[in-house]
């Protein structure tokens, strides 16, 4: 007789328990043990936030004179017409690209840039030919040939005109490698220039 009540008393609490639980909003967790470490808060890296009045030690920047790790030095010109004629005294910090780096700088400019000055730099990408962006710069005019390195840099930077700024999209150090590419394939067309007028002089 014992054992059949204390067989009812635990069907009787496993029925209530399961009651109780059918009962339970499902979309609601329930307790979770340190919140704090299960679910962090979210804070946007530039945002204003409270932090401090909290007690926590959060910086939202780097630290000034500080750059990241592996990245290169900054580019400290201002954005205005006094940054631009001061950019033409920067000098490009990179060595000389390989081929792999070379056609590492291709793919980016073909990605970037070609859309608009065009995989051969005249000025005829996709959307400079349709007329959808007017004043495409042709990279292979004087203008642009003897433009001096760091004025491109600042460009691509800044951006110049109807060329919004790049770099959000590429690293200092992948803007300087598209710029040695221009600067490449602009040398190469103009020996392919200069061995022209040479053959035309000979059968002259």
């Amino acid at each position: 007789m014992k054992k059949i009540k204390i067989l009812f008393s635990i069907t009787a609490i496993a029925t209530v328990a399961v009651l109780v639980e059918s009962c339970h909003d499902k979309r609601d967790p329930g307790r979770t043990y340190m919140p704090d470490m299960a679910v962090s808060r979210a804070y946007q890296a530039y945002d204003a936030n409270n932090l401090s009045k909290e007690g926590i030690n959060y910086i939202p920047a780097p630290v000034e004179g500080t750059i990241r790790r592996g990245d290169l030095l900054p580019f400290d010109v201002p954005f205005d017409s006094a940054g631009y004629k001061m950019s033409a005294s920067i000098q490009d910090p990179l060595p000389p690209l390989d081929s792999t780096q070379m056609a590492e700088a291709q793919r980016l400019f073909n990605i970037n840039c070609a859309i608009c000055h065009g995989p051969k730099m005249d000025a005829q990408g996709p959307l400079s030919a349709s007329g959808k962006i007017p004043a495409v710069a042709n990279l292979t005019q004087k203008m642009y040939v003897d433009m001096p390195v760091g004025t491109m840099f600042y460009s691509v930077t800044y951006g110049k005109n109807n060329m919004g700024s790049y770099a959000s999209q590429l690293t200092r150090e992948q803007r300087w490698m598209v710029i040695q590419y221009v600067k490449s394939h602009q040398l190469a067309l103009a020996k392919e220039a200069a061995a022209g007028s040479d053959s035309t002089a000979t059968k002259n």
